[in-house]
């Protein structure tokens, strides 16, 4: 059985925002977006990171699964951004969830898709039992 969640504007690009499929969960590349559609925290990649690792976070609870629970990561970063920030956040928000921290793979990308997006990270979880 598959499961779907999705917290708006996933269905105009023919997407889900998370999956899972038996015990894996698997999350798509999240940005810090406002309700508005516009970037959060301009200028502040550790800002972002920590917002898009706070949605990562929602998509998994959604489908029963918790940071504790992620093996793998991908944060893109667009030009510009920190990636010191971003791996502060990543490791701050992780750690406090328990998680010595997943497998992970920092890139620089040419650039993120809309105007001030400095972070994108993906998730994919294992849930035991």
């Amino acid at each position: 059985m598959t499961e779907r969640f999705t917290d708006g504007g996933e269905e105009q690009a023919g997407y889900s925002r998370a999956v899972r499929r038996g015990n894996v969960v698997t999350v798509s590349g999240t940005t810090a977006t406002g309700p508005d559609g516009a970037a959060l925290h301009p200028g502040d990649t550790g800002g972002q990171a920590r917002e898009c690792l706070r949605r990562v976070e929602r998509a998994l609870a959604a489908l029963g699964a918790g940071l504790d629970d992620v093996v793998r990561t991908v944060v893109y970063l667009a030009p510009g951004a920190s990636w010191q920030q971003a791996a502060d956040a990543h490791r701050d928000v992780f750690a406090a969830a328990g998680n010595p921290g997943p497998a992970n793979t920092m890139l620089y990308v040419a650039g993120l898709i809309g105007d001030g997006f400095l972070v994108e990270i993906e998730a994919q979880a294992v849930v035991l039992a």
